[in-house]
């Protein structure tokens, strides 16, 4: 199993509510545990400097034992960045670089030292000892459905495309245009695994299904969440049917959000009742 974190300095739109920094949180999870994988969806490449972010990564891959999986994006909440005095950048300026943050990614991880020049980054013979414990790298995941940025991105450093929730409803589309990304720079398709982040609203019965609706709506009803339409609800013979839908579609990983926050019995139903019916 893995547990995935959010990048921000504030949840969003909630700024009163308390929250703890992503990389420090994921570094004790890892610490205090011998299976679990932990990654994040995403980290935001503005806020760490590649070099930084490899040292790290390699770090805490030796820390976990090799569990550590690398979720980057460009950095999505404005707001946050107003607030911080950190440079946002419209949407071609953050998808530039974060293409480049991961051609520099790589290439720390693939030999030490490194060098690497681009139009954000230089890095001039840098080394990064010890390197990961995981070949080459802990698996890369970068998030979004853009066919012009996000996909082609994905396409040439990615391991695994993640599709968030607000496109798990086009999800045919998305594949088709993943798999021509790949196809465009001559890459097996196939090689580029697909995991898709939805809400969980699982239900021992029928009859609890309205109430728990209602605080999904109250917790995750943003438009980014697309609950109504890409989540996923209902008892756990509905849920793993979805479930092996999506499979059907090319998703081979799942990282679903659960409507009552892992204090009610939604993990216990999912471990016990879904991930049965899905093997």
């Amino acid at each position: 199993g893995s547990l995935w974190l959010l990048d921000h300095l504030y949840p969003p739109g909630a700024g009163t509510y308390p929250s703890l920094e992503a990389w420090t949180l994921a570094t004790a999870l890892l610490a205090d545990t011998r299976t679990l994988r932990v990654g994040h969806l995403t980290l935001n490449a503005q806020l760490r400097h590649p070099a930084l972010l490899a040292k790290m990564a390699a770090t805490l891959d030796h820390i976990s034992g090799g569990r550590l999986d690398l979720g980057l994006g460009s950095g999505s909440y404005a707001e946050e960045h107003r607030r911080a005095g950190i440079r946002f950048g419209g949407l071609a300026d953050r998808s530039s670089r974060l293409d480049e943050y991961l051609a520099a990614l790589h290439s720390i991880f693939s030999s030490s030292p490194a060098s690497f020049t681009g139009s954000y980054f230089t890095i001039r013979e840098l080394p990064c000892l010890p390197l990961p414990v995981q070949e080459t790298h802990p698996p890369i995941h970068v998030g979004g459905i853009g066919r012009e940025t996000t996909l082609p991105t994905a396409a040439r450093w990615a391991d695994t495309l993640n599709v968030p929730a607000y496109g798990v409803d086009k999800l045919p589309q998305i594949m088709r245009a993943a798999d021509a990304a790949c196809e465009a720079i001559g890459r097996d398709p196939a090689s580029l695994r697909r995991s898709i982040q939805a809400v969980l609203v699982c239900v021992a019965e029928d009859a609890s299904l309205p109430a728990a609706l209602d605080t999904a709506r109250r917790r995750y009803g943003g438009s980014g969440w697309n609950l109504e339409s890409a989540g996923y609800f209902g008892t756990p013979d509905r849920i793993a049917e979805r479930m092996l839908e999506h499979r059907e579609l090319g998703i081979d990983q799942f990282v679903l959000l659960p409507f009552d926050r892992g204090k009610g019995e939604v993990l216990s139903l999912l471990a016990e009742e879904v991930l049965p019916r899905c093997a």
